[in-house]
């Protein structure tokens, strides 16, 4: 008799395993699923006599963990062959007439400029070979979300709070309100509770919290589960916040549900997730796609048409070998309370500022631990039920990601964790390198515009192989945007959730254009920071500016003129040496030239409401807009 045993970590059918009733469907330690899962045992004809065999699973037994491995086994390889190649093909280029200093400089930067590019390349690749060439793309993603009853009663309390500091009080507050009224409309409505997690400092903000506040415990009555707080301190930023939520409250529930002050979820989703980890005691944090809103700003619809559309594949192509170590995106997202309070406590890191003290970018670190403590941590890449806002103008954009761009290069200090996950570890080695590559990129425009006066003789520069590289470099780094394309355009009705094929290739062509000219732009301000965090310089912690608004002309000058003039003397140097040369080089430098009025006009009102009336740029929920995101729009707010 063949008998396959079942361990905690191993299983060999899930299909047997998902037939198991559930009959507490609570997914807590003991519930009666998790049990049987974990003890029973198949038989095999009698006439079979082959040995007992075991499958490593992921911690919560729904995927195997051999299976995975070989899954990064082959994305490494693929990383690795083509990284290698492309270094030797650079180096090949530069070092056709003698290796000279900006030659050695040149390939430098391409050792550190590259890996972003070639691994966003095969993450697009292979999210859109899964979309359009396997049968259930979602099953090998996300087999956790498998649910033996899709309708069982929800029996996990969870926590919803959003954390505040100088944000809009009204629309924190009416996002709040209309989640809640969707729950309550819910029979799982008395599973949830509410709170307000502010870290204001500005006294008149203050004031207008406490009082809408007020209003709502007014409107919902002295026994409804909402709960306002402020700390007097910002002690830890947003994750200390949440940390004192969890001290302070989390005892009392099961689950947590972090939102920012523009979040937006609705009760479909929510519960649904809420069900998935109710099925899987050991899924430690859950997420999936977080969309942007539909907004009057041109900078934020053209924006996160872009984010949208090239989103879906490139997270499918990740998820598929990222497995059970996810990342974590720190707002609309279900965490575990015990694990996360007991496991996921950051550091504070020795040293000052910028590089020392509380982690900025706390997510993926909490990603990572949560993982250590013995948790999957799971991204499910599909859109709908999950919103938040994007910045309207390029300043704020340019603002957000130094704030990011500082946490992520804290990591430095947190590389020798003991215990890290392999696959966790260099989840925190590829957020520095996100950065990092961002400098190199921007120094090799200078740097290419010297080459022709490094006393080599252009004679012998291989000028077809050097474009052909250029070319394929081009190609890879939009990779993510191309597949995105191609994804929707092969889905049957994809291109008319997005206003018709027309409007789709009309938006996607251009919308490439404008990441070329924001990339070019917010690169020299990355790069400008990075260089100041060297010597001291270090962000702080504030409100965002959500709403649309325009950009006057001298606000944008005194914050873009050296992106615009670098741009003039890269372009002028490369102009001395030809003018082809310098027109090759447009779609990386015009956007330094084109900086303080693309500023302006990316952030103008006017052009906001002609691209909303024509519908152009629009995403899915502007065409068909959900009813809670109708509700949200109803404030009045100019999202």
């Amino acid at each position: 008799m063949l008998s396959f045993s079942f361990h905690p970590r191993y299983r060999t059918d899930r299909q047997s395993d998902r037939a198991i009733s559930c009959k507490g469907a609570c997914g807590k330690a003991g519930c009666e699923r998790a049990d049987v899962t974990r003890k029973a045992s198949l038989t095999m004809p009698p006439e079979t006599n082959a040995p007992r065999i075991a499958i490593p699973l992921t911690p919560t037994g729904t995927q195997s963990a051999e299976a995975l491995t070989y899954r990064r086994v082959i994305v490494g390889g693929l990383n690795v062959a083509l990284y290698v190649a492309l270094l030797y093909w650079a180096g090949s280029i530069l070092g056709a007439g003698g290796w000279s200093v900006v030659d050695i400089l040149l390939f430098i930067c391409m050792v550190f400029g590259t890996p972003w590019a070639v691994l966003g390349f095969w993450n697009a690749v292979l999210g859109l070979w899964l979309l359009h060439g396997r049968r259930d793309p979602m099953r090998e993603v996300a087999p956790f979300a498998d649910l033996p009853d899709p309708e069982m009663p929800v029996t996990l309390k969870t926590a919803i709070f959003m954390t505040l500091r100088n944000e809009d009080p009204a629309r924190a507050l009416h996002r709040m309100k209309l989640i809640k009224a969707e729950l309550d409309a819910t029979p799982a409505a008395d599973r949830f509770a509410y709170f307000l997690l502010s870290d204001t400092n500005r006294e008149d903000v203050a004031a207008e919290e406490e009082a809408g506040f007020a209003r709502w415990k007014e409107e919902a009555g002295p026994d409804a589960p909402i709960t306002y707080r402020r700390r007097q301190e910002n002690t830890g930023f947003k994750a200390g916040n949440v940390r004192d939520f969890l001290e302070t409250w989390g005892a009392d529930f099961d689950l947590m549900l972090p939102l920012d002050a523009d979040s937006l979820m609705d009760a479909r989703t929510i519960l649904h997730h809420v069900r998935i980890m109710q099925a899987n005691p050991k899924l430690g944090i859950l997420q999936s796609l977080v969309v942007g809103m539909p907004s009057k700003s041109a900078f934020a619809r053209i924006f996160q048409f872009g984010m949208r559309q090239g989103m879906r594949a490139y997270t499918m192509g990740q998820a598929w070998w990222v497995g059970e170590c996810g990342p974590f995106w720190g707002h609309n997202a279900l965490a575990r309370i015990a694990p996360f309070r007991d496991e996921c406590h950051l550091p504070v890191l020795l040293g000052k500022p910028p590089f020392g003290g509380h982690i900025l970018s706390h997510d993926q670190v909490e990603a990572t631990l949560m993982r250590r403590a013995g948790y999957e941590v799971r991204v499910m890449p599909e859109e709908g039920g999950s919103w938040e806002e994007n910045p309207p103008t390029l300043l704020e954009f340019m603002k957000r990601n130094t704030r990011w761009c500082q946490g992520n290069l804290q990591y430095f200090k947190l590389l020798d964790l003991p215990g890290l996950y392999a696959v966790s570890r260099f989840q925190l080695i590829w957020a520095i390198l996100m950065f990092l590559g961002i400098p190199a990129w921007t120094l090799m425009l200078p740097l290419a515009a010297l080459k022709p006066f490094d006393g080599e003789s252009l004679a012998l520069f291989p000028v077809a192989s050097a474009l052909t590289l250029y070319i394929l470099f081009t190609v890879m780094n939009l990779m993510p945007k191309i597949a995105g394309l191609i994804d929707i355009m092969l889905t049957p009705g994809g291109t008319a959730r997005y206003g018709g094929t027309g409007k789709f290739l009309f938006a996607g062509i251009t919308e490439i254009l404008f990441a070329w000219v924001l990339g070019a732009a917010d690169t020299f301000k990355t790069t400008i920071f990075i260089l100041g965090l060297l010597i001291g310089k270090s962000v702080t912690w504030g409100g965002q500016a959500r709403d649309a608004h325009g950009v006057p002309w001298d606000i944008a000058a005194s914050n873009l003129w050296p992106q615009t003039l670098f741009g003039f003397v890269v372009v002028g140097l490369m102009a001395v040496t030809s003018i082809e040369f310098a027109l090759w080089s447009l779609p990386l430098t015009f956007g330094f030239l084109v900086a303080i009025p693309f500023a302006v006009w990316s952030a103008d009102p006017g052009l906001g409401e002609t691209l909303t009336r024509k519908g152009l740029y629009a995403i899915p929920e502007e065409i068909e807009k959900p009813e809670i995101v109708l509700k949200a729009q109803s404030q009045g707010s100019a999202a």
